[in-house]
């Protein structure tokens, strides 16, 4: 009795091992851009410009840098102009009023307010208030403030010239992502299939645990879509992807739609199972042939192709729903229904908008 608990602790465990892991190898390239970046703009500052301890050089370029390709040319902007103003403002009203735990709520106060009156973002108020902070407590000459702020330009610069240099893979990763999600609805189409032949509830059941857990992908499709065109923003040598990516972008919305489609397929086929009711085997072959015209989908996504070879294979099962035998239980009619519904955001993944998709189809069996 303990065996079956056991196992799900295991499994849950593995993939969550597998989601770190996963983690780590899409922000690996940040990672290492962070820590080059650092290094380069302490060399710059300490070894070239002779400076004692740049400390903040490494810390603006890898603020700027961050592990996310978006935005980075304002986080640029931001942390350089954020540290002007927290420098400048510290610098002069401790040379005012000194230092103490008053001034510094003071000159915290005060920069922050200036930055949010220029209408700033919040990196923006962060850099002015812990800049200011930084010299307040610290208490500075005007040459170490002036110092500070140019390890702020020296990271920033460094930052901009690497935010400039981005590997071809987060412009590859949104169709691998588009294509690991499709793999999922195939996996578990077939799986739905092959319940609905032995009836074997205990299967279903750990088939919809699968399915519930596949919000993640979505997640990662769309992390990697929006990364795809930060990247192309930022860099001028890429800009020439950008159709490509833009075209990746409007592909998000189908298949989130694909993949909650057949969630609720795979739900209504482990509750019909529990149930102990029967699905027409041509409802099960239908799903099957389904889960196959969906690797066919991968395989264009795959070779860099936009999947409009498929839209006739996909048409051909549309019309193959409604040919097939009419089932007596109602949770078969449901899955016959949610077949359709997939089939009809697959079609928009071929090209077609959402009314012609669902044109495309016969009407549905009476």
């Amino acid at each position: 009795m303990q065996a079956a608990p056991l196992d799900r602790v295991q499994q849950r465990s593995r993939r969550s091992l597998r989601e770190r892991l996963q983690r780590f190898r899409d922000k690996r390239w940040q990672i290492a851009q962070c820590a080059v970046a650092a290094g380069v703009a302490w060399f710059i500052a300490r070894d070239l410009l002779g400076h004692d301890v740049p400390v903040f050089a490494p810390i603006a370029a890898v603020v700027s840098l961050g592990t996310s390709y978006a935005q980075r040319l304002r986080r640029v902007a931001e942390v350089t102009a954020g540290v002007a103003i927290g420098v400048f403002l510290g610098d002069l009203l401790v040379a005012l009023l000194g230092s103490g735990a008053w001034q510094i709520a003071l000159i915290v106060g005060l920069a922050m307010t200036a930055a949010v009156m220029l209408d700033a973002g919040t990196l923006f108020v962060n850099q002015a208030a812990i800049q200011s902070l930084f010299v307040a407590a610290l208490v500075p000459t005007t040459g170490d403030s002036l110092l500070r702020w140019t390890d702020a330009l020296v990271g920033g610069a460094v930052a901009l010239v690497a935010a400039t240099v981005v590997p071809a893979a987060p412009l590859r990763r949104p169709r691998e992502q588009a294509g690991a999600v499709l793999e999922k609805v195939a996996e578990l189409l077939r799986s739905a299939g092959q319940v609905m032949v032995d009836g074997d509830a205990d299967r279903g059941l750990d088939l919809l645990a699968d399915a519930r857990a596949t919000d993640q992908l979505v997640r990662r499709l769309q992390a990697a879509a929006d990364e795809g065109m930060a990247v192309v923003a930022s860099s001028p040598f890429r800009v020439r992807h950008r159709p490509g990516i833009r075209r990746m972008n409007e592909l998000v919305e189908p298949l989130d739609r694909a993949l909650r489609s057949t969630r609720v397929l795979v739900r209504q086929v482990a509750v019909g199972a529990y149930r102990r009711r029967p699905f027409p085997a041509s409802y099960a072959a239908l799903v099957d042939d389904l889960a196959d015209a969906v690797l066919e989908v991968v395989a264009e996504l795959d070779a860099d192709r936009m999947p409009a070879a498929v839209r006739e294979r996909l048409v051909d099962l549309g019309h193959a729903t409604s040919r097939v035998g009419r089932a007596e239980e109602m949770n078969a009619e449901v899955v016959l229904v949610q077949v359709r519904s997939v089939i009809a955001d697959l079609l928009m993944l071929t090209g077609l908008g959402s009314l012609e998709a669902t044109d495309a189809l016969p009407p549905p069996p009476r």
